[in-house]
């Protein structure tokens, strides 16, 4: 038993060593990713101090900037000098004109106009415009792009821990669009003992562009064990943790998710004895 035992426990250590090793590519190529995007925003903006004319032959020169490409259905659209309402109009986009996104501040986007006119709209302006295949652009097209976003969450939920009431939290951050990494700190009351527990995740969400999107996670922590004062010989008792988990994600509105997940817990109590435990919960989570 111990054998087998030390052969799990390796196993589980290259396999964590593995996907440690995934998720930090993927953070280094994110990184990468964001300090070209920098470079790119710089270079719009010096572009911007520009004369109209240099600017008009800047991007009559290298095409439209990358973005979502939308197309104006009002009567028109118009641009304002910086993002809000005490900024002055300064441009209008009639119906039928194109107009790319570049950027967003809070309810504002920076768009460019076939012109090459750069200036700020508003987000119900949005609701206005068609994308390219021809679909309206809604405002919970709007509101999904901040899901897609999101990078930092965090949440409450409450379950069952082998059948026993539970009580969790977690915080979790995306790495990249189909990895993040989690941690969870919970804790159990049973009828003759209350258990503490914390562990780390390494999350996958391979639809993580969807609005209902299951995502999957292993991780390692602690598990404490602690009898309750009536019991006579009652020691507290520490062990490792493995854990594995299923579970799904609801976009609920704005900045809220319904989470609904199912973990499988491993305690190591010693090298011969393995103890496991499964745990439901749902619960509500809130995202930056």
């Amino acid at each position: 038993m111990q054998l087998v035992m030390r052969h799990w426990r390796a196993w589980w250590l290259r396999l964590m060593r593995a996907c440690l090793a995934a998720a930090l590519g993927c953070t280094l190529a994110q990184v990468q990713a964001q300090a070209q995007t920098q470079a790119q925003t710089q270079t719009q903006a010096q572009s911007q101090s520009q004369s109209p004319a240099q600017d008009g032959a800047r991007v009559a020169g290298a095409g439209l900037s990358q973005g979502e490409r939308l197309q104006v259905t009002a009567a028109f659209v118009e641009l304002h000098t910086g993002p809000g309402r005490g900024y002055p109009v300064f441009f209008v986009v009639e119906r039928g004109g194109f107009i790319t996104l570049e950027q967003r501040r809070t309810d504002w986007y920076r768009v460019r106009s076939e012109g090459g006119r750069v200036g700020w709209v508003p987000r119900a302006q949005l609701e206005s415009t068609l994308t390219a295949a021809g679909e309206r652009k809604t405002l919970r097209d709007v509101l999904l792009d901040d899901y897609l976003g999101r990078r930092l969450e965090f949440g409450g939920h409450w379950g069952r821990f082998d059948g026993e009431p539970m009580l969790r939290f977690s915080l979790a951050w995306r790495l990249a669009d189909a990895f993040g990494v989690e941690a969870q700190l919970g804790q159990v009351q049973g009828l003759f003992a209350g258990t503490d527990f914390w562990h780390l995740n390494l999350v996958a969400e391979p639809w993580s562009d969807q609005r209902l999107s299951p995502h999957f996670g292993i991780g390692f922590g602690r598990l404490a064990n602690v009898p309750n004062l009536s019991l006579v010989d009652a020691t507290r008792s520490d062990a490792k943790l493995a854990t594995a988990s299923l579970g799904l994600r609801w976009h609920l509105s704005a900045r809220f998710v319904l989470r609904a997940d199912y973990t499988l817990y491993s305690a190591f109590v010693s090298d011969a004895r393995t103890l496991e435990y499964r745990a439901f919960s749902a619960g509500l989570a809130f995202f930056f």
